[in-house]
């Protein structure tokens, strides 16, 4: 099982832009769910980033709302960033 740290900017990004919307909420924690699981099943299009976000991962939440990542360690992630394509990218 993998755990899960945010950093100040995640927690920033979630209250501005996914707190409070309860739906979206909801599938977010549905999908932390899942990632906590397996960070690379297929509903989550999990994918390495490159150019200025290179080391960095994501995963979809919704068609157009994402979290950057990155692996800490073996077992254990970093939610740097959330929101839609062009907000996060």
């Amino acid at each position: 099982m993998i755990e899960i740290g945010f950093s100040s900017s995640f927690k920033r990004a979630f209250k501005k832009r996914i707190k409070g919307h309860k739906e979206i909420e909801e599938k977010f924690w549905q999908k932390v769910e899942i990632f906590m699981k397996d960070p690379f099943d297929r509903s989550l299009r999990t994918h390495k980033l490159s150019g200025k976000l290179q080391g960095l991962w994501s995963f979809s939440i919704e068609h157009d709302l994402r979290v950057v990542f990155y692996f800490a360690e073996e077992n254990r992630v970093i939610f740097v960033d959330i929101g839609k394509h062009d907000e996060v990218y």
